[in-house]
């Protein structure tokens, strides 16, 4: 069987189709092409036409799951549970049944994306800790419970708060200033707080010293 046109594709200039004998067979991106050494003209048995389409199905799912993994920082996990997702089959409007990717071929795609440092656990926990700091106050516990539950190591959740610079002192004044208006009843103000992780005695001492500078 022979490589008979290899076509940038009008949709995508980065991705090319490849026909067989006169047919389409499978795409490529553009530097899969290079990396696999494919050539017009070139001769290929049925078991390399095979491994070419693998690297096909890969390069589509990578090019997918970089996409999802710069849209904003995500775990580990979160980028496992992705990936996982695409394996499963998924049923077409027209009833048919589109097969899921190999799970071989997910794990690969993990494993790039992990390796060239596009999903990395310590980065993401410092995205969320800056984030959850910035945007509206966050307590230490709530952040170690909502990182667990995103994948992260504690060893890693700690690293990255201890590097991050805040503390409880600072994020309970934050929320304070934001809803002493909504919770002007200290008791009820005092329970949100808890809500949110602060112990006890941070908050007394944080409403105290508010009540001290109003």
């Amino acid at each position: 069987m022979k490589i008979t046109a290899i076509n940038i594709q009008a949709r995508d200039k980065n991705r090319v189709n490849v026909l067989v004998d006169g047919k389409y067979r499978f795409s490529l991106d553009v530097f899969q092409v290079g990396e696999i050494g494919l050539k017009v003209g070139r001769d290929y048995d049925e078991s390399q036409l095979l491994l070419f389409e693998t690297e096909s199905q890969f390069g589509k799912l990578y090019g997918r799951a970089l996409e999802y993994s710069l849209m904003r920082p995500h775990s580990e996990r979160e980028v496992k549970d992705y990936l996982y997702r695409k394996t499963c089959p998924t049923k077409l409007k027209t009833g048919d049944v589109k097969p899921g990717v190999a799970p071989e071929i997910a794990t690969r795609v993990l494993e790039r994306l992990v390796e060239k440092g596009y999903v990395d656990d310590i980065k993401f926990a410092r995205f969320w800790a800056e984030n959850r700091s910035l945007s509206k106050g966050a307590s230490h516990r709530k952040l170690v419970s909502e990182l667990r539950t995103k994948g992260v190591s504690i060893d890693i959740i700690e690293q990255a708060l201890s590097e991050s610079g805040r503390n409880n002192d600072d994020e309970i004044q934050k929320i304070i200033a934001k809803k002493r208006n909504r919770y002007p009843d200290d008791q009820k103000l005092m329970m949100y707080l808890a809500r949110l992780g602060f112990g006890y005695d941070e908050i007394k001492k944080a409403l105290n010293n508010n009540s001290i500078e109003e």
